[in-house]
């Protein structure tokens, strides 16, 4: 088999006795990498470390994977001003969180002879939104109800990114200002006892 060191240097080719006797000899497991290449590839490695810093490299990308989630918003067309107001804040909130955000009109009784007052409602609401999303998916029909779907133009990782920056960037500022204000009234008195002399030669 072909060895490969701890370091990832190349020992060469040897017989899988001799292999095992260097694992034994450094503390360290025969781990075999590539059992399809002739001839097969081996490794000395501290098999238990290996699988740790593999565990946690795992942990660390499932961290960082992003779900889209779609958000949903019912509204009726004849909504009162401020509660558009309080729904469409709701909008703007998923949209800078980069989620996707399902707007549905639902109508009742005789609403649904009127699917204007709905399709208004929602191209309303898109160019209110223009800024922070744009429209996936038109206003149509469903039914009782009326469905949009507004996607944000930012992606979901780079809202939680600038999340992340403003989190760290807000706590570490407010301590480096009081270290900064802390040290010039640290050098003043240092700098008074030197102007002082000067006169007085």
């Amino acid at each position: 088999m072909r060895l490969v060191g701890p370091n990832g240097e190349q020992v060469g080719i040897v017989r899988v006795e001799d292999a095992l006797r260097l694992a034994a000899e450094a503390d360290l497991d025969l781990v075999e990498v590539a059992p399809m290449a002739k001839p097969p590839v081996a490794k000395l490695m501290d098999f238990g470390k290996f699988k740790y810093e593999a565990a946690l490299k795992a942990r660390e990308a499932r961290k960082n994977q992003v779900n889209t989630v779609i958000k949903e918003i019912k509204l009726r067309p004849k909504i009162d001003p401020h509660d558009y107001g309080t729904k469409k804040g709701h909008v703007e909130r998923f949209l800078k969180g980069g989620d996707k955000v399902k707007v549905t009109i639902m109508f009742r009784g005789r609403e649904q002879s009127r699917p204007e007052l709905g399709f208004r409602l929602l191209q309303r609401l898109a160019e209110d939104v223009l800024e922070l999303g744009t429209v996936e998916s038109a206003p149509k029909q469903d039914g009782r109800n009326m469905i949009m779907v507004l996607a944000p133009t930012k992606k979901k990782s780079e809202a939680m990114a600038e999340q992340r920056r403003a989190r760290t960037s807000s706590g570490p500022t407010t301590s480096a200002d009081a270290g900064a204000a802390d040290q010039p009234a640290a050098a003043e008195p240092q700098e008074a006892p030197q102007a002082a002399p000067t006169p007085a030669e």
